[in-house]
């Protein structure tokens, strides 16, 4: 075994099973191992790096940056974090941010900005949160209470009190569990770790419509569908709606730690000085990378990119569907795609690794897709052509 993954597993806590794979280096959608050999990235840190790695504009606008400001705290006013909130107002539904670190602290400011809320108003029995199950929110106590999977909540009991599971894309369902205890509904528009399955745009206007009706918030979960992962900067563009709450993460800085809770002023009110507050939430550096990140997208035309290029991949995909008899299905939206088999998918990421090519399982048997948003049709070729020999080894040994 490799030496350096030996002193890994001797020192890290083992909250991974992670790859036989030891990554030493990056440049656009390929990546590097210590043993020299070179990876094309169908992943991307999990959809966060979507402008590929050691982009030369972020790393120059996080050296310049490092050189300037790194750290003062939320106590004070900076350059960078202003700019980059105000970016995020002018392209969204929203009118305020609250910045943090991660996904889960961005969808953990969301269910508590939703429980203030109601409080504020005088109702403070308006607690409880329709949630998906299914879901995946992120891995903190109240996160993980919302998320709907026994997978991830398993030996952390008791969990948060106050979530109510309805199976997603039911109307029925969901109408049905809103109570006079209600303050919101939770949602991801494509549940990515719950298997790449996506919202109805029909069922989300029928869910905006009776957050309208009852008086609920509603909040979007896209951690992993937001910055352009499904061909609009955000998911909700796609459907003709918007959230009252929006939380982002993953490729907003393309790797470096940053979440983000946005909302409408009328909302945002409720979360005033001293009720939150997140220490290194939107340092002068991490915001100087997003906001390069934000001017990449325009100049270089990033999300016209991503809904050609996805949908290329997606029906290339529908093709390897076409042919093997294993592919079940093949669902997602721009750059975010999964292909469901009728067997367990880690094999086959294996397979795929040891060709060179870096893919993901989720829920055992989906794989996903989410490369950087500047992959090429050339790329995806390559990934069909192996995924090709991988189904038909596959295939023959059942």
């Amino acid at each position: 075994m490799n030496p350096l993954i030996e002193q890994a597993d001797r020192v890290l806590a083992a909250t991974y099973k992670r790859q036989p794979l030891f990554l030493k280096s990056g440049q656009g959608c390929k990546l590097r191992d210590d043993q020299g050999r070179e990876f094309l990235d169908f992943l991307a840190g999990i959809a966060v790096c979507s402008l590929g790695h050691a982009h030369p504009r972020i790393a120059e606008a996080v050296f310049a940056q490092a050189k300037t400001l790194v750290h003062v705290s939320n106590l004070y006013y900076t350059q960078p974090q202003v700019e980059l909130a105000a970016r995020l107002v002018e392209k969204s539904f929203a009118d305020r941010v609250f910045f943090c670190n991660s996904g889960a602290e961005a969808n953990e400011a969301a269910l508590k900005l939703a429980r203030r809320f109601f409080k504020e108003k005088g109702q403070p029995h308006r607690y409880r949160v329709v949630v998906m199950k299914q879901s995946f929110h992120g891995r903190t106590m109240a996160t993980l209470s919302a998320t709907g999977q026994k997978k991830i909540q398993k030996g952390f009991e008791p969990l948060l009190e106050g979530f109510d599971f309805v199976p997603f894309n039911d109307f029925d369902a969901l109408s049905g569990a809103v109570g006079p205890e209600t303050c919101a509904v939770m949602l991801e528009p494509i549940q990515g770790e719950g298997g790449v399955r996506c919202a109805d745009p029909d069922y989300l206007q029928a869910v905006r419509r009776l957050c309208d009706e009852k008086g609920l918030l509603l909040i979007f979960d896209e951690i992993q569908t937001g910055m352009g992962r499904t061909g609009k900067l955000f998911a909700y563009e796609q459907f003709g709606i918007a959230p009252d709450i929006m939380t982002l993460a993953k490729a907003l800085a393309n790797g470096l730690p940053i979440g983000a809770m946005l909302a409408k002023e009328a909302t945002a009110e409720a979360f005033g000085p001293g009720v939150h507050a997140s220490t290194f939430g939107g340092t002068p550096l991490v915001c100087a990378a997003a906001l390069e990140v934000l001017n990449i997208f325009e100049e270089e035309k990033i999300l016209q990119k991503c809904t050609a290029v996805g949908a290329y991949f997606k029906d290339a995909l529908k093709g390897l569907k076409e042919r093997h008899f294993s592919v079940v299905d093949v669902r997602g939206m721009g750059l975010l795609l999964g292909m469901e088999l009728d067997k367990e998918g880690d094999p086959l990421v294996a397979a795929c690794r040891e060709r060179g090519f870096l893919i993901n399982c989720v829920q055992g048997n989906v794989l996903r897709f989410a490369p950087p948003l500047i992959i090429d049709t050339g790329a995806v070729d390559a990934l069909i052509r192996c995924m090709d020999d991988v189904l038909d080894e596959s295939e023959k040994a059942q």
